[in-house]
């Protein structure tokens, strides 16, 4: 079953269940998933619905640390409840020795597409290709620390 049909299914079951929150929640994934599929009139694929829940999830982080540091703890328990749902829908995340492993592939590949090691102008060329490899399994920011890191290694 596509992710797409589980999140609607999900909802149904939410429904059902009269689960307000969880329900919530998941329409404003679905109106999120319907919103990007209109502005580029395409259906998306299970990759990138990974992309939109993984954006979403984004947010959430941002918004829980905004509240926090502005007291408002009722905000931020809402916040950490949605994002404990949106979690659901992402594949399992690759640990730090995993991503390290990763990126250092992608190094690998860079280096024999170059010709030469990669340097730090080549940033750009590293994260466009870890992130085609990693996207949905690891955090970018996660990424982007360890291209730096072999970068700088």
């Amino acid at each position: 079953m596509a992710l797409k049909e589980q999140i609607t299914e999900d909802m149904k079951t939410a429904m059902r269940a009269k689960d307000t929150e969880r329900l919530g929640t998941i329409r404003l994934l679905l109106a999120a998933i319907k919103q990007k599929e209109v502005d580029e009139q395409l259906q998306l694929d299970d990759a990138q619905v990974v992309a939109v829940v993984d954006k979403m999830l984004k947010q959430r982080k941002d918004s829980i640390t905004a509240f926090e540091q502005a007291g408002r703890d009722d905000l931020a328990a809402k916040e950490k409840s949605e994002a404990t749902v949106l979690q659901a829908y992402l594949p399992a995340r690759l640990s730090a020795e995993e991503v390290t492993a990763a990126v250092q592939a992608v190094v690998a590949g860079v280096t024999a597409e170059l010709g030469r090691a990669p340097a730090a102008a080549d940033m750009g060329k590293l994260m466009a290709a870890a992130k085609a490899a990693l996207a949905g399994k690891a955090e970018m920011a996660q990424v982007s620390a360890a291209v730096k890191a072999a970068l700088a290694g």
